[in-house]
C-alpha cells in the first residue's frame, strides 16, 4: 500500500477512538525517569509496534549529564493521629514528589508542612512535583487537603517505601527502514505519571503512526523515540550521535489531545523542510492554528536543536505547556483528553509525513515559454475562462520547477494546497514537460 492510498482511506474518527482507548490504559500505569512503570509502558506498546528497548546504567556519562539511579516505588502515605490514611499515592500517582528519597519518620505538623505541596488557587487539584536531581522528598495534595491538615494537631505518621538505588534508564525505539537511510524522526517523553494529555496522548498516537506505516511502502526510515523527558533525549543523543546525523526530519510530540488549536513550535533553523511542512498542513486544513518561532525551553526539541547538533526538529502540539489551566496537575486526566482531537491531531501528522514522503524538487523541461497543455491534454480545450485550482497549480510547477524550488515552496508561494500542487507535478512528469532534479532536499 502507498502511503497516499494510506491517508485518503484512514478513518480519523476511528483512529480517535482507538487512540483514546490507549491513552485508557496507559493513563493510570505509575512512570517516571526510571524504574518498573516506565518499562512495563513499553511493553504495552510493544503489543501494536516492534518496538526494541535500550537501557542505560545509572552513573552513565551522557554528555555534561550523568543518568540517575533508578527509582521504585512501592507505597506513599501520610496517617494522622488516629491512625487514619489521609494522603494514599495509589489514590493518585501525583500525591508523591517524584524520586522522592524513602522516609519512615513520626513528626509534628510544623515539620511536616515543608514537604507539602499544593495549589491555593486551584484547591480541588493535585500539583504534579519531582526531585530529579536533588535529595529531597514530599507529597502533594489538594489545597483543600492541606487546609484540612492544618486543622488537625498532629503528630503525622509519613511513609516513603521506596527504592533509589543503581539500576538502568530505558528507552524504546521503532525503527521503520525505507528506501533511503535518511530518517524521519518522532519523539515523545513517555515518563509522565498519570498525565493524560502531557504525555499519554502523544505516547498513543506516536504508537499509531508507527503502527499504520508500518506496511506502507516509505521512502525514509522512520525512528518512533519514547524516551523520559531531558535525560532520555540526552542519553539517546550521547549513544546515538551517528544515527542522529542520518535525520533528515523530525518531530517531537506532545499535548495532542487537549481541544485547543494545533500549534507548531519550529525548529532552531526556523525554515526546515519539516518546518515548512507542518506549516503548509496547518494552512490547509483550513481550520486555527498556531506557529511558534523555535525558543529553548520546553519540550525534547530542544535537546535534538541544541547546537552542537541542530537538527531538524519541531514541535507538533495542540495546547502549549503551561498554557492550558490543567497542565501538570490532577485535572490533566482522562475528561481532558478527547477522541476527536486524537484524531484530528493523528490526521494532521499523517498529512505531515505525506508531505515529507512525496515533496521533491522538478526541473521544467521546456522552460522557454509556456508549453502547450492543451495539445497534452492538460488545459480545458476552451479559452477565455477562469483556470481552475489544477490547472494553476500545472501553471505554478512549471514556472517554479527551476531545480531550485521544491513542491512545498510551490504550494506556499501560490497559495494553492500542497495536495493539488503534488497533483499537478504527477500530471506533468507523466509527460515531456518535467523531470526530477539532483538537488537534495534542503
Amino acid at each position: 500500500m502507498t502511503l497516499t492510498e494510506c491517508l485518503n482511506s484512514t478513518n480519523l474518527n476511528q483512529s480517535g477512538r482507538d487512540a483514546y482507548a490507549l491513552v485508557e490504559r496507559l493513563y493510570p500505569m505509575f512512570r517516571s525517569l526510571t524504574g518498573a512503570g516506565f518499562r512495563q509502558s513499553l511493553d504495552v506498546l510493544k503489543e501494536l509496534i516492534p518496538l526494541e528497548t535500550h537501557a542505560i546504567a545509572s552513573g552513565t556519562a551522557v554528555f555534561d549529564w550523568t543518568v540517575p539511579d533508578e527509582w521504585n516505588l512501592r507505597t506513599a502515605t501520610i496517617r494522622n493521629a488516629a491512625g487514619d490514611t489521609v494522603v494514599d499515592f495509589k489514590n493518585h500517582n501525583l500525591h508523591v514528589v517524584g524520586y522522592s528519597v524513602p522516609v519512615r519518620a513520626t513528626l509534628t505538623l510544623g515539620d511536616l508542612l515543608p514537604h507539602l505541596h499544593s495549589l491555593p488557587q486551584q484547591p480541588d487539584l493535585i500539583p504534579y512535583r519531582t526531585s530529579y536531581y536533588t535529595s529531597a522528598w514530599g507529597f502533594c495534595l489538594t489545597h483543600r487537603q492541606l487546609e484540612s491538615l492544618r486543622a488537625q494537631d498532629g503528630p503525622f505518621d509519613v511513609e516513603i517505601d521506596a527504592t533509589l538505588a543503581p539500576g538502568h534508564l530505558n528507552w524504546g525505539e521503532c525503527v521503520l527502514p525505507g528506501r533511503l537511510e535518511e530518517e524521519v524522526l518522532i519523539s515523545t517523553h513517555a515518563c509522565h505519571p498519570q498525565l493524560a494529555n502531557d504525555n499519554c496522548s502523544a505516547v498513543a498516537l506516536s504508537a499509531m503512526l508507527a503502527r499504520l506505516l508500518a506496511p506502507v511502502e516509505r521512502k525514509y526510515t522512520y525512528r518512533f523515540l519514547f524516551a523520559p523527558g531531558t535525560i532520555g533525549a540526552i542519553a539517546w543523543l550521547s549513544k546515538n550521535q551517528a544515527n542522529a546525523k542520518r535525520i533528515a526530519h523530525g518531530l517531537v510530540c506532545a499535548c495532542v489531545g487537549d481541544a485547543g488549536p494545533t500549534t507548531y513550535k519550529r525548529s532552531r533553523r526556523g525554515n526546515a523542510t519539516v518546518d515548512r511542512a507542518a506549516e503548509c498542513v496547518l494552512r490547509d486544513t483550513g481550520t486555527p492554528f498556531r506557529v511558534e518561532p523555535f525558543s529553548p525551553y520546553g519540550y525534547d526539541e530542544r535537546q535534538f536543536c541544541s547546537p552542537g547538533f541542530d537538527l531538524p526538529v519541531g514541535c507538533f502540539m495542540r495546547t502549549p505547556p503551561g498554557k492550558f489551566p490543567e497542565y501538570h496537575t490532577s485535572a490533566d486526566d482522562l475528561n481532558l483528553v478527547r477522541p476527536d482531537a486524537l484524531g484530528d491531531s493523528f490526521g494532521k501528522l499523517l498529512r505531515i509525513v505525506h508531505v515529507l514522503e512525496t515533496n521533491e524538487t522538478f526541473v521544467n523541461q521546456k522552460p522557454h515559454c509556456e508549453p502547450r497543455l492543451g495539445k497534452r491534454g492538460l488545459y480545458n480545450a476552451t479559452g477565455g475562462t477562469s483556470p481552475v485550482d489544477t490547472q494553476m497549480a500545472l501553471l505554478w510547477v512549471l514556472n517554479l520547477s527551476d531545480g531550485s524550488h521544491d513542491l512545498l515552496d510551490i504550494a506556499t508561494r501560490s497559495g494553492l494546497p500542497y495536495a493539488t500542487i503534488q497533483h499537478a507535478s504527477n500530471l506533468l512528469a507523466a509527460t515531456d514537460l518535467l523531470a526530477p532534479s539532483d538537488m537534495k532536499t534542503k
